[in-house]
């Protein structure tokens, strides 16, 4: 796993490079889906505290063992309504906000806990119908609406891009990401920053640091490959 980790930190290292960026200035997320939480201890000797899952349901088994630990986690893969009340005190961050419905569920939510929610806007850049997300001519309408709900933060903006053996297709999808996230910097939205833009994962991330990720989300290249039959 260290030598994974090394391996990963290096490429980042190597993009940073190569787009003339500030190597810590991009926030690495080791993604834990279906790995056990010994594997996580692997990762966490290697100084890293902060992990992606996708499911509610792991969610909760993991953070009740790592429970008054240091380590956190984000919801990054699809969050159904009927579930928000199980983890919004359990994550420092939700990825996947990708509808109203789902805003209004965790305004709802986190306004009975007199809490605050942050998320980021998931946006399916790509307009693909196997994908979650908002569409890119849909978005400033949403902001309008996230402005008008006093217990969501939204932090910065999520996609996932499509799969390609080459890497550098998706440079395109990227880089409309990049310009989204700079255009809504300079609007005045309430409840609405651009700190975060996460991008890349095992197969991409390089070309999402060049094209201005600072958030990668990876797991395959650090735990190896996932067993979906545990899940």
């Amino acid at each position: 796993m260290k030598e994974n980790i090394e391996y990963v930190l290096k490429a980042i290292c190597d993009a940073c490079k190569k787009a003339n960026r500030n190597v810590d200035d991009v926030f690495l997320l080791p993604v834990s889906k279906t790995k056990s939480v010994y594997d996580m201890e692997d990762v966490i000797s290697s100084g890293f505290y902060t992990f992606g899952e996708n499911k509610v349901q792991e969610i909760l088994q993991k953070y009740e063992y790592f429970k008054n630990s240091k380590i956190k986690f984000h919801m990054i893969g699809h969050l159904q309504t009927n579930k928000v009340k199980y983890i919004i005190d359990k994550v420092s961050l939700i990825h996947s906000l990708d509808s109203i419905s789902l805003l209004d569920k965790i305004q709802q939510e986190a306004k009975k806990r007199n809490m605050i929610v942050n998320c980021l806007v998931e946006i399916n850049i790509a307009r693909e119908e196997s994908k979650y997300g908002i569409f890119e001519e849909d978005l400033f309408d949403f902001l309008s609406e996230i402005s008008k709900r006093d217990n969501v933060r939204v932090q910065g903006l999520m996609t996932v891009a499509p799969y390609f053996e080459d890497a550098e297709n998706t440079r395109i999808y990227f880089r409309k990401m990049k310009l989204l996230f700079d255009k809504i910097a300079k609007e005045n939205y309430e409840n609405v920053e651009m700190k975060i833009l996460s991008m890349g994962m095992s197969n991409d991330f390089k070309v999402a640091i060049e094209e201005g990720a600072n958030l990668i989300r990876v797991g395959t290249l650090i735990f190896g490959k996932r067993d979906y039959s545990k899940i």
